[in-house]
């Protein structure tokens, strides 16, 4: 994990924290590959629940860092770069723009500081990972267009009016209430949520682009396993593998 992304935890709670403040926490490929690890770390962990937050006053995040942009930004993303069972709160505060919004709305519950700004303005520059499109099964659809196309701001209570958050407090304060709801999540019977987490999944329909995502990170988890390596090594020694499912 870099450091640009850290993990602490206490209690079973994990604490995920985004550190780019001096750059609004822009999503480059170390931030990325380091949500992805920490994605990871959680599921294979004895924590029961994930915060994600991020450092600074500023923003959540200004979304892609456009100097440093991430390979596959898609990688970052809860249960698409990484599959978890529990659940994971955002806790979000200043802006949030573009593909930090992606990661906002793949958590399973969010807290919104009262000078949240969420914004979508990938239309208006030409761009588009796609993974957006997801919204349209989480929020009502007319609302997931105009926010989509329009790349208007929300303000937190829009948000919250439209689904996209769980609840506004006062800004600098999200922080300790999405940390009350994990602690009620972390002493709840674990099988109960995962299984709620999992099945709720299941249910929501997966845009293409989200589905696309899951399978290539299915697929890549092949091509760099150690019996990914032995069948390759093998061919080029002329003998039979020995794959160890690993």
């Amino acid at each position: 994990m870099t450091e640009l992304v850290t993990y602490t935890s206490a209690d079973h709670v994990a604490t995920i924290t985004i550190n780019r403040a001096a750059n609004m926490n822009a999503l480059n490929e170390a931030v990325i590959v380091g949500l992805q690890a920490a994605w990871r770390r959680l599921q294979s962990s004895d924590d029961r629940v994930a915060v994600l937050t991020a450092a600074g006053d500023r923003a959540f995040s200004v979304g892609a860092d456009v100097k440093d942009s991430p390979k596959e930004m898609w990688q970052g993303v809860p249960s698409i770069g990484a599959q978890t069972s529990k659940p994971v709160i955002a806790a979000v505060k200043g802006w949030c723009i573009g593909g930090s919004y992606v990661l906002v709305q793949m958590c399973d519950l969010v807290v919104a500081a009262e000078n949240t700004r969420f914004k979508y303005p990938e239309a208006q520059l030409g761009f588009t990972g796609g993974l957006i499109a997801s919204a349209v099964a989480r929020i009502p659809h007319k609302i997931a267009m105009e926010f989509m196309l329009l790349g208007e701001d929300f303000d937190a209570h829009r948000a919250l009016a439209a689904g996209m958050v769980n609840k506004v407090v006062p800004t600098g304060e999200e922080e300790a209430h999405a940390h009350a709801w994990a602690k009620v999540l972390a002493e709840s019977a674990p099988l109960v949520v995962q299984g709620l987490k999992e099945l709720s999944l299941a249910t929501l329909p997966k845009s293409p682009a989200e589905a696309a995502a899951i399978a290539r990170d299915q697929l890549l988890g092949i091509k760099h396993s150690a019996d990914g390596a032995e069948g390759r090594k093998a061919f080029g020694e002329k003998r039979t593998p020995k794959f160890r499912g690993e």
